[in-house]
């Protein structure tokens, strides 16, 4: 069996490329700062008309918003890291930085909805003690609403354009602060039109989407974490690359795990059992190239090249066999090498383990006697009956020039 890479490593390249790499850092880098922005002016603007207007809901809020620009320095700090080249202590890249994050803003956003369901019930209990609001308040809270609603789609287009499931994270984040000026716009609203009562109801409702969402998000950071599989149509759909690989006539043991917005894939390939170390690499070869070409969220790919079929259990031999050296010692106690011989000592020792047993062969001199040649196929045949981990020995000779 050949452990076999893909190709040199001067000449591999993770999927996506590097350029590409950094140009999905760019762009997630971009998307953060436009957020932390947004949520900058968004938090002042509503401390300043929460303020004049009575409207501490609001200036909880925007204290809501401040506490987000925490969470997209996180992002843009992910962000980053993420895209930093594979070294020797993280060969594989830093994309799980990325995973950590989405599961830490999951929780997040866990907390936040808990934090809406507790809220709500306090304000069922003190509707009495809310405060008169003057009408901008609403206006403030309206544009606010406006304002996270197309912040959450913007991000969620370009997670999805970048396939960053920390921007995808991100976004849903920018829901929740929609969510909660959508609330404070109700209760405002209501307090305003005398209907109180729906600001404690509505964020009940929201803080129950927005604790489903982060325990979503959170649940599948920790299942990258844990290193769970592909699914099966998708596992399917990379077989069959494979399989259609020429030179390729089995599979088995292929396994896959994600990383950030990638995968990570080794397989074990069988191919013809006679086929050179060379050749056997060259169809490893291909098999990578296939499946780089038609599945691109692939990274990385290790190929395991198998002469036959070990997928099943693994039966082990009534002993080990023979290695290299002993089989040249066998063979050349055959040819009768030693001191003072005019034995001729073989060009090439070929040696195929195969079925728990060996065949060899070996390759001789054009010069060797058709003769002396007979005679030793006849020594190996006595030879073979009392060596039983040894299924054939065949000996060719060259061609003269």
């Amino acid at each position: 069996m050949n452990h076999a890479h893909p190709h040199p490593p001067t000449a591999r390249a993770p999927l996506p490329p590097n350029g590409d790499e950094a140009v999905r850092s760019r762009g997630i880098q971009r998307t953060t700062l436009i957020a932390i922005a947004t949520n900058a002016l968004l938090s002042l603007a509503q401390i300043t008309v929460g303020l004049f207007a009575n409207a501490f809901s609001l200036v909880a809020d925007a204290a809501h918003t401040l506490s987000d620009l925490v969470t997209d320095v996180l992002v843009l700090f992910a962000g980053r890291r993420g895209a930093d080249p594979a070294d020797s202590n993280h060969p594989y890249g830093h994309g799980r930085i990325e995973t950590v994050m989405t599961m830490l803003l999951g929780a997040v956003l866990a907390a936040v909805g808990i934090g809406f369901l507790w809220s709500s019930g306090l304000r069922l209990q003190h509707m009495d003690a809310l405060p008169d609001l003057h009408p901008a308040a609403l206006a403030m809270a309206l544009l606010t609403l406006a304002a996270k609603e197309g912040l959450f789609r913007y991000t969620l287009a370009a997670a999805r354009r970048l396939k960053a499931p920390l921007l995808e994270a991100n976004a849903w984040h920018a829901r929740s602060d929609a969510a909660s000026s959508l609330v404070v716009a109700i209760g405002i609203g209501g307090s305003l039109a005398g209907y109180p009562f729906l600001e404690p109801l509505a964020a009940a409702l929201v803080g129950f989407l927005i604790v489903g969402m982060g325990v979503r998000l959170a649940w599948k950071a920790i299942r990258e974490l844990i290193d769970t599989g592909l699914s099966e149509d998708e596992l399917a759909r990379i077989r069959e690359t494979i399989e259609a690989t020429p030179g390729v006539i089995g599979l088995h043991d292929m396994r896959t795990r994600r990383m950030a917005g990638r995968v990570l894939c080794d397989a074990h390939v069988q191919v013809e059992p006679r086929l050179t170390v060379s050749e056997g690499h060259r169809v490893s070869d291909e098999v990578y190239l296939h499946v780089r070409a038609a599945h691109p969220e692939i990274q990385d790919m290790l190929v395991h090249i198998d002469p036959e079929d070990d997928g099943g259990p693994r039966a082990m031999p009534a002993g080990p066999l023979p290695a290299r050296k002993d089989v040249a010692a066998a063979i050349g106690q055959l040819l009768g090498i030693g001191p003072g011989s005019d034995a001729p000592a073989p060009l090439r020792i070929q040696i195929h383990y195969l079925g728990k047993r060996i065949d060899v062969e070996v390759l001789l001199p054009a010069a060797v006697p058709a003769g002396q040649l007979e005679a030793l196929r006849r020594r190996t045949e006595a030879w073979l009956e009392a060596h039983a981990e040894y299924r054939s020995i065949r000996f060719f000779q060259q061609i003269a020039p």
